[in-house]
């Protein structure tokens, strides 16, 4: 007679025999682990990758919302030298105690010391192919990285969960992610929409056009780009910015400059939104990397700004809170600041 196993039982293991892949004697899964990187490569791992070199900092956020942090074996210089570095030194003892190898970063990899870490997986930037042809030429699998769009954070998201054996948590991420979006595109505005500039730290005059995760940004917030030129990246001219006369201006942050003395020296105090006294620079890019998870955070900051009597009740500090909280779970409360000290942070 053929037993009935309760439904409470039966629909727990449906679930984990479809969470946990199967190991072999020979330590291979019984199916290859496959995605297509950004290249348009196709990549197969016959196991999840367990020694990962990372070059990419955003990259490395996404590994460590996952919980993946522990098969990080190298990462780029920037996670040492640049603005995130103390707040990985917060998440990963490793890094405080600069143990962790840094063979290059977005342009330049050493690649005799990076092949001598034996990673199964290097994560890196499309564009450097010399340096991806030299690390596949010794048999080391490379999954390159081209993000320009927010849908491009969710393929990078569910790549990285099939290739650390962390789906489920990739997909819970993922998931919330769009239900956040969903939430702040739904937003009735009865304003008219608001025009944004966007300003590069390299010069008050480098901004991003349509084609561009920064128009994707000032979308979301439900205003439009002052610059309507279709290129990622653009040179503009005075003119050009008195012709648009922008309600609002965007610095991504630079803690070197100042973005009111900057507009002023550059002889650019004539602008409306500098009258207005409507320029703001986002917090640290750690709080809001566009190219993580974490560019909700950024697209709320700016509907606030561009309408703060549609968005009065955002309270900006929680929401960061509620965020990071989400995104890093268990590692959250190492990186939240106390709450004053966090208001520092929020424009």
């Amino acid at each position: 007679m053929k037993k009935i196993l309760p439904v409470g039982l039966s629909l727990l293991m449906l679930v984990l025999t479809a969470c946990v892949r199967h190991e072999s004697s020979t330590g291979k899964f019984d199916e290859p682990i496959q995605v297509v990187d950004f290249r348009g490569k196709t990549l197969r791992l016959q196991r999840p990758a367990t020694r990962i070199v990372c070059l990419i900092e955003s990259a490395m956020s996404g590994l460590y919302m996952l919980g993946a942090e522990n098969r990080v074996i190298g990462v780029s210089s920037a996670v040492y030298y640049e603005s995130a570095a103390p707040h990985y030194a917060v998440l990963d003892q490793r890094i405080k105690n600069r143990e962790l190898p840094a063979p290059g970063n977005w342009d330049f990899v050493d690649i005799e010391s990076l092949v001598a870490l034996q990673p199964d997986l290097v994560l890196i930037w499309a564009s450097q192919t010399e340096a991806i042809e030299a690390i596949e030429a010794h048999d080391i699998p490379v999954y390159g990285i081209f993000l320009k769009s927010f849908e491009d954070v969710f393929k990078e998201m569910a790549d990285f969960g099939l290739l650390t054996d962390c789906r489920p948590r990739a997909d819970s991420l993922i998931g919330f992610a769009r239900q956040e979006v969903q939430s702040l595109a739904k937003n009735h505005l009865s304003s008219p929409r608001r025009s944004v500039y966007f300003v590069w730290p390299q010069s008050v005059l480098e901004t991003s056009g349509t084609n561009s995760t920064v128009n994707e940004l000032i979308e979301l917030a439900g205003a439009k780009n002052s610059c309507a030129l279709l290129q990622e990246h653009v040179v503009v001219n005075k003119e050009m910015l008195f012709e648009w006369q922008p309600d609002l201006i965007v610095f991504w942050n630079n803690p070197s400059k100042q973005p009111v003395p900057l507009l002023i020296e550059s002889g650019l105090e004539a602008l409306k939104a500098v009258k207005n006294n409507q320029i703001y620079e986002l917090p640290p890019v750690f709080w809001c990397d566009l190219w993580t998870l974490k560019f909700i955070h950024a697209a709320r900051l700016l509907a606030k700004w561009c309408y703060p009597e549609e968005f009065s009740q955002l309270d900006l500090v929680s929401d960061q809170h509620r965020l990071i909280q989400k995104l890093y779970g268990s590692k959250a409360e190492r990186l939240l600041l106390p709450s004053e000290q966090a208001k520092k942070n929020i424009p």
